[in-house]
């Protein structure tokens, strides 16, 4: 059935609106729903945990490919409306629950141990407002993910899919190259939710790394010095360094770049994963 009528029919029969406070917008845009099925590649023994699954369009193909997928959904109605439409698919299980408070590893590995489970993977259409919380969940908990496929706010994943040094990186950038390889799917234009957001939505790919593209001695130095050189983008790096009390003076922080080969005078925006992880190692030594 065309996404548009199986969505204007479900609304229509559990008399359901969109919470605006939960950032709900539901896809009726066939094209989209495919690209996300496709990018995905699941085989019946893939576990799939669908984020926020709203009225289950992505969950009907998602139950036609894999024989385990777990639902995870904070609004009671879209949970009523997903328990009734999939009451006769044994291969789902539902959660009502708020995505940040489930405990995913224990949830994945018990999964794994009663099920042939060949890859993890997250698919996600998420709210807006918590689309970084989440997805820096299922990074650093080193959850056993392999794939996390979702669609989120264009601006979001353009940072997401930058290149770390470019214009458009942010301090997640980083993260998001240290954990994972990012692609972006497809853009998704306004119209293709109702009720319409304001912004245009991207779906992007993250293929987990099996290790992290650096190694570092200690991961929470590494990504303080990320996000306090980007706090302050408009100083240089050794500014930054002295101001949060990595290196005691300018002296300090100009001898220990010069060593590792790094311009004194650039900006923390302006480096490369690699640059911080040099820093990071030399600042643990």
């Amino acid at each position: 059935m065309d996404v548009f009528y199986e969505t204007k029919q479900i609304l229509e029969k559990y008399k359901i609106r969109a919470n605006k406070e939960l950032g709900q917008n539901f896809l009726i845009d066939d094209n989209v729903v495919q690209k996300i099925i496709e990018s995905a590649n699941i085989n019946r023994n893939d576990f799939v945990i669908e984020i926020g699954p709203g009225l289950g369009v992505l969950t009907n193909r998602l139950l036609d490919r894999s024989n385990n997928v777990i639902a995870i959904e904070l609004d009671k109605k879209m949970v009523n409306v997903i328990t009734d439409r999939f009451k006769e698919r044994e291969n789902l299980e539902i959660i009502n629950e708020d995505i940040l408070k489930v405990d995913l590893k224990a949830l994945i590995q018990e999964k794994k141990q009663k099920n042939n489970i060949e890859q993890v993977k997250i698919v996600a259409n998420l709210p807006y407002y918590i689309s970084t919380p989440i997805i820096m969940k299922l990074l650093e908990k080193k959850l056993g993910i392999n794939e996390i496929i979702v669609m989120v706010q264009k601006e979001v994943a353009d940072r997401l899919t930058s290149k770390t040094g470019e214009r458009l990186a942010g301090a997640i950038t980083y993260a998001i190259e240290y954990y994972s390889e990012a692609e972006e799917i497809i853009k998704v234009p306004k119209e293709s939710f109702i009720p319409s957001p304001k912004v245009e939505s991207e779906v992007i790919k993250l293929k987990i790394r099996e290790t992290p593209k650096v190694n570092v001695k200690n991961e929470t130095l590494l990504f303080n010095l990320i996000q306090k050189s980007f706090s302050q983008r408009r100083k240089t790096l050794v500014n930054a360094l002295v101001n949060y009390n990595f290196v005691k003076d300018k002296s300090i922080a100009e001898k220990m770049l010069q060593e590792l080969e790094i311009d004194t005078n650039v900006r923390g925006e302006k480096l490369q994963l690699e640059d911080f992880a040099k820093i990071a190692n030399f600042l643990s030594r």
